[in-house]
């Protein structure tokens, strides 16, 4: 049966501070998913436990009390509305959420590939090939690390910021497909989700197109082979970004020939 697009699990409110629209509201949030046939959502506002030292030193990233505003979420009949947080990796590989955190939390989301955020994720001087080796460290510790995999889930994981001024593809293809099978196969057997939300069809805010990145997109074909489980993720910082999400993933399921049975659930 073909993967039927009822979720996103990557949403942010106006609460994150890349967000900046005023409408984008949890009870805005909640009308795309009655807009659109949506079972589950989750909220993921941008978060760094203050319980776990920050490289920017003390009061730096978004708190504990300015995610846990958002609750209660609102609800409606037949919905699922969680509650969850996109957090970030440091220079030394430390996630930052607590362990009080990771225990209220229904999804926590990783991006590995924030790596323009110089002096925190990263020096900011590595070239692509540095960078490429970098991600795979990064990644193995996202694996390595003391958290319950199965509500985790590996963000964007092929989004532009990899290398910011250049192309992700100069990274990402630097990293040999052995690589790749291996740690897709960690985290299959974690059961950690792959989030897709790549842009795969012309929308308003969005002009590529993932036939003109057929190497990017087999490294999900990859993920794929090796028995990883998919989400959807718009993203969404606005009420505008919520608008392309669902053809967008009608795009993706079809050019990854996505089935119900690849799909991650939490």
């Amino acid at each position: 049966m073909r993967f039927i697009y009822d979720h996103d699990l990557h949403i942010h409110s106006r609460i994150s501070p890349c967000g900046g629209d005023p409408n984008q509201t949890p009870q805005r949030i909640l009308q795309y998913a009655v807009d659109n046939g949506l079972k589950t959502i989750c909220i993921t506002d941008h978060y760094w436990d203050s319980t776990v030292p920050h490289p920017y030193g003390t009061g730096a990233g978004q708190t504990t009390e300015q995610i846990l505003s958002a609750l209660p979420l609102p609800e409606a009949d037949g919905i699922r509305f969680l509650f969850g947080a996109e957090t970030e990796m440091d220079l030394d590989c430390t996630i930052g959420v607590g362990r009080e955190m990771i225990e209220r939390l229904d999804f926590i989301i990783v991006p590995l590939n924030h790596l323009h955020m110089t002096g925190f994720s990263c020096r900011g001087d590595e070239d692509a090939a540095e960078r490429a080796r970098w991600i795979v460290r990064r990644f193995d510790a996202l694996l390595d690390a003391d958290l319950p995999h199965h509500k985790v889930g590996l963000a964007h994981f092929t989004d532009g910021l990899i290398y910011p001024g250049g192309k992700n593809t100069d990274v990402l293809m630097r990293i040999p497909e052995s690589e790749y099978r291996r740690l897709f196969g960690r985290a299959a057997e974690l059961g950690i989700g792959i989030e897709l939300n790549m842009p795969a069809a012309k929308a308003d805010l969005r002009e590529m197109t993932w036939e003109e990145d057929a190497d990017e997109l087999n490294v999900y074909r990859i993920a794929k082979e090796m028995g990883c489980k998919f989400y959807f993720g718009s993203d969404a910082h606005t009420v505008a970004g919520l608008g392309w999400a669902k053809r967008n993933a009608e795009k993706i399921i079809d050019l990854l020939d996505l089935d119900e049975q690849d799909k991650f659930t939490l």
